[in-house]
């Protein structure tokens, strides 16, 4: 009895024993999943850079400068490589201008190159930016869609066919004549994930502003609405499309103080400033360009809380690696940040593909870059600032004598805006390689006439939104010789011009003057309205990268910038 009692004494404690070791209480707590990252690779503002650009300088955070050799085509796609190994989610992205205003390798063929490396980099969203409509929108819509229909003076698919853009190009703001947009608004890029699919939504667009940077009669038909307005009214279609995440690839942007390596955002200004505050909280990420600087704003006071915004310079220099992380249950974005990495002329590698391409249209190109076409006495640089300079007035001086004899019509004045001309000249021999990156946007040379009123309206529109509290930059219209003036800026807007001359008389009011300009002005480009109101207009087909050739055939000395003054 006594030794069944024991035994049923010890199964009891160790039944007791055996409860305690179950209880819930003794557990560990199950460890939280690892987020989901989804990374994007984004650029901006190529311009058809498809051979390495030349040295730049950047500002160290000690004030130091060091100078960068970066970009080209080749080397880009071997950055963007290198940057997507050993990730599974990965998009490449840009916020505009990949082809506009591009050097003679790519603008020579209409920039069909380009699209066709941005094809073999992988690129597959692409925002519209101004210079992307500078052939107008037909041509544009080539761009994507392939083909050699003719809408511009250049003959399309020279070197081989053109099969067109891979990747797709979103334009949410730019709106055709029957309401619907030129391209598609907006983009879906899907990652299958083991926590199930991460879906990005992109809203693509360029500045509004946009009909006034580039020749009105090529985008004839088209508005350009209001940046933040059509982004936040998109936010609710991503939603319903099923976007965890939605990312604004902008062609507007910020410049900072010093032009940096690009992963800070300290002294931020510019023309994207007022957009964000507007902005949907949804839109988490903003890609943005157009002004060529490199940047990256971490959730700062002036992009918002909890937002991101980036850009990556230009020509291929940077390429902005985003990493954006979600919740794997709930696929909310947790956290994101971003980095600018420099390309590199090399270090990185060189993509195979995309060398053979550029070789290729390298040697077609090649005759036509090298041929001296006149020579120079003198250096003609231009300003920095778009201020009056020897290389604005010397092709003002070409406009003239393009257009000066009765025949081509016998224009008195020549202006031309300072920001189309893109480079300087050196002394010495001139190459039509070197003539075309100074002026490569092949405009035509219209004269019309203007009366010494309407010739004031118009250099006056040029200064009427100088604020001198802020800065004392003016994108001039520089002159031709024999045309002075000057201007106090200190003056109310549009009473700002004095002591407008020709060849030293005082232009009247009453005075019927032939005045020459591009096409781009003449029918109100930057804004100058002025020009639309001329009348017996003439255009005789004169281009004015031709004008300049001739020009300086014979050679030139080229001329002081004395022709504009500023009275305080």
């Amino acid at each position: 009895m006594i030794r069944r009692g024991a035994a049923a004494l010890a199964a009891l404690l160790l039944s007791a024993c055996a409860g305690q070791i179950a209880s819930p209480v003794a557990t560990k707590a199950p460890v939280a999943a690892a987020p989901i990252e989804v990374q994007i690779l984004a650029f901006n503002d190529f311009h058809g850079n498809l051979e390495t650009p030349p040295p730049f300088d950047i500002v160290e955070p000690d004030g130091s400068k060091r100078q960068v050799v970066s970009g080209g085509a080749a080397h880009l796609a071997a950055a963007l490589t290198g940057l997507r190994t050993g990730h599974a989610n990965t998009v490449t992205v840009s916020a505009g201008d990949t082809i506009g205003a591009s050097p003679l390798i790519s603008a020579n063929y209409l920039d069909e190159p380009t699209i066709a490396a941005m094809n073999l980099l992988g690129l597959e969203f692409n925002s519209v930016g101004n210079h992307e409509f500078d052939r107008g929108s037909d041509e544009l819509k080539r761009m994507q869609s392939g083909g050699c229909a003719k809408y511009t003076r250049r003959i399309p698919c020279a070197v081989e066919p053109f099969a067109g853009a891979r990747f797709h190009y979103l334009a949410a703001n730019v709106v055709q004549a029957d309401g619907s947009t030129i391209f598609p608004s907006t983009g879906l890029k899907r990652f299958e994930t083991p926590a199930g699919p991460i879906t990005i939504g992109f809203i693509g667009m360029t500045l509004k502003g946009t009909g006034n940077l580039v020749t009105p009669s090529g985008v004839r038909g088209l508005t350009f609405q209001d940046e933040a307005e059509t982004a936040n009214a998109l936010v609710p279609k991503l939603r319903a499309e099923g976007a965890d995440t939605i990312v604004l690839l902008i062609h507007q942007g910020g410049k900072l103080p010093t032009f940096t390596s690009g992963d800070g955002c300290e002294g931020l200004y510019g023309e994207i400033l007022p957009i964000l505050p507007k902005l949907d909280p949804a839109i988490a990420t903003v890609v943005s360009g157009h002004t060529h600087w490199a940047y990256v704003c971490r959730g700062t006071p002036q992009v918002g809380a909890g937002r991101l915004m980036t850009s990556a310079g230009k020509y291929g220099y940077f390429v902005t690696d985003l990493r954006l992380n979600f919740d794997p249950a709930t696929h909310r974005l947790v956290a994101q940040d971003a980095k600018n990495i420099i390309v590199g002329n090399g270090d990185r590698g060189e993509d195979a593909g995309e060398k053979v391409l550029v070789g290729r249209y390298a040697a077609a190109v090649k005759p036509l870059a090298d041929r001296v076409v006149g020579k120079l006495t003198a250096p003609a640089p231009r300003d920095e600032r778009d201020g009056e300079s020897p290389a604005a007035d010397m092709i003002a001086d070409s406009m003239l004598g393009a257009t000066r004899s009765n025949a081509m019509g016998g224009a008195q004045i020549a202006l031309v805006n300072a920001t189309g001309v893109r480079i300087g000249m050196p002394a010495g021999d001139i190459r039509y390689g070197q003539a075309f990156q100074m002026m490569p946007f092949g405009n035509n040379l219209v004269v019309m006439t203007l009366t010494g009123a309407q010739l004031k309206t118009v250099i006056e529109q040029q200064y009427k939104d100088v604020d001198l509290a802020k800065s004392s930059r003016v994108a001039v219209l520089a002159p031709s010789a024999g045309f002075t003036y000057a201007y106090d800026l200190a003056r109310p807007a549009m009473d700002r011009i004095r002591d407008m001359r020709l060849n030293g008389k005082p232009i009247a009011p009453t005075g019927r003057y032939r005045i020459v300009v591009n096409n781009y002005l003449a029918s109100g480009g930057d804004g100058l309205t002025g020009f639309t109101a001329g009348t017996d207009v003439t255009d005789k087909g004169i281009v004015d990268l031709d004008a300049y050739v001739d020009w300086i055939a014979p050679g030139r000395t080229p001329p002081l910038p004395n022709r504009t003054r500023a009275i305080r």
